[in-house]
């Protein structure tokens, strides 16, 4: 259990008494919830920098120096973080009255082995509620009304009605976080189907509309297609739905399917949404799987309020073509292709958004069986369009070939690629002689 000091990465003879620990170590403790990744949160009535800057020099961890001001640092190890924050006011019930809601509001004394509940937050725990400590808490950090519906969706809470009414009443206060840390609740949610009804909620609450200005009612159904459309690609593809839940980059904890979902936020004009998504702060890596996505649907038959499907053979240059571009974005591209051909056919009839959703299973088949071959290519390691494997190097051709080293070996080297995935050509020798033959002409 995460409270007992002998699971922490220091030893408790480093913190002073009185110290707790407070924050969503103690509440996931109480709920039974555990985690691979240890982040624990201290109070301590002072000195909490200088405790912080003895444990990390102990352990030769890292240190961080949070907020010089109220006195927050973070000692950083391998697997688990430790925030230390100076106590807030005269007595930890001040400080625990400062905090957002109720089930973040428990303090543990490890010492004594103490739990302190002022605020009921045990109580709220057990009856699965997320309640606002005050209004004021929530207006002076305006990121906890964000909060609000992560950790609902984290827990499988609700919120609680006074909170969530007043949850819209500041929503107009979001705008003032920095779009960076907005951007990182917003990444849990959409990395997990369970937060996708939350997701909705905050747009609705208005706590979406100042980041995501193209969004619309639309834009979260498309949010649950795609949660669908993810379930069916990984009963028929298993693999694919394992790749849909990795990281864009082991830095970056954003998923592939988190990417898809994200595509359906923004701009559909992939130079557009790159703008929207520079000014939340979006890497470039998570910029570039969303544009792709983006401008590779067309290929993928995504056409807006198209009647039906309309599978069009690709030519294996076009298939070559289109793995080249897509790449690593392969998944995320696929899930959303699905998505919106789905909700495209469940909308033909003029149905409502809200029942789109529902499509048949039939709908759901033709959704995916139009991309089924590409799949299965993508998904072969050893398939030549999707995954072609060098017959010949530039240096090779230069040689010989005898040319210069131009452009012009790139254009070779792709036209010796297409030319394998046709069957033309499947030795080095045959792929020098194939560029020749075009050098000729």
């Amino acid at each position: 259990m995460v409270l007992a000091p002998e699971n922490w990465p220091f030893s408790l003879e480093f913190l002073p008494q009185p110290a707790y620990m407070v924050g969503g170590a103690v509440r996931d403790a109480i709920l039974g919830r555990t985690r691979e990744y240890l982040d624990l949160d201290f109070v301590i009535p002072s000195k909490a920098v200088k405790v912080a800057r003895a444990i990390a020099h102990h352990y030769k961890a890292g240190f961080v120096l949070l907020d010089a001001k109220r006195q927050i640092a973070r000692v950083v190890f391998p697997h688990a973080t430790a925030d230390f924050a100076q106590q807030e006011g005269n007595s930890l019930e001040v400080d625990l009255h400062r905090r957002d809601f109720t089930v973040n509001a428990i303090a543990y004394n490890p010492h004594t082995q103490e739990i302190m509940d002022p605020l009921q937050g045990y109580v709220d725990l057990q009856q699965g509620i997320l309640r606002m400590v005050s209004p004021q808490n929530l207006e002076d950090d305006p990121l906890r009304l964000m909060r609000a519906y992560r950790q609902a969706a984290q827990l499988g809470f609700r919120i609680e009605p006074v909170t969530q009414a007043a949850i819209r009443s500041l929503a107009s206060h979001i705008s003032k976080v920095a779009a960076e840390r907005v951007r990182v609740e917003i990444g849990y949610l959409l990395s997990n189907s369970q937060a996708t009804p939350w997701i909705t909620s905050a747009w609705e609450d208005g706590l979406l509309a100042p980041f995501f200005k193209n969004a619309t009612r639309e834009s979260l159904l498309k949010l649950a297609t795609v949660d669908n459309a993810a379930a069916l690609l990984t009963q028929n593809w298993p693999q694919l739905g394992t790749q849909l839940q990795e990281y864009v980059r082991d830095s970056i904890k954003t998923t592939w399917l988190g990417i898809a979902k994200l595509a359906c936020l923004v701009n559909p004009d992939p130079e557009l949404a790159e703008i929207e998504l520079q000014k939340l702060t979006y890497s470039r890596a998570e910029i570039r799987g969303v544009t792709t996505a983006l401008k590779l649907l067309p290929q993928f038959q995504v056409v807006d309020m198209l009647p039906q499907f309309q599978v069009v053979d690709m030519s294996l240059r076009e298939q070559y073509f289109l793995f080249h571009d897509a790449d690593m974005v392969f998944p995320a591209t696929a899930v959303l292709a699905v998505a919106l051909n789905n909700l495209v056919e469940a909308m033909s009839g003029d149905k409502p958004l809200h029942s789109a959703v529902a499509t048949t299973e039939e709908t759901k088949a033709r959704g995916y069986q139009v991309l089924a071959p590409l799949i299965n290519r993508y998904l072969n390691p050893d398939d030549l369009v999707a995954h072609p494997t060098p017959l010949v190097s530039g240096k090779e051709l230069i040689i010989a070939l005898d040319i210069p080293a131009s452009s012009i070996i790139g254009q070779l080297l792709t036209e010796i690629g297409v030319a394998q995935a046709e069957g033309k050509v499947s030795t080095s020798t045959e792929a020098i002689a194939f560029a020749r033959q075009l050098l000729e002409g």
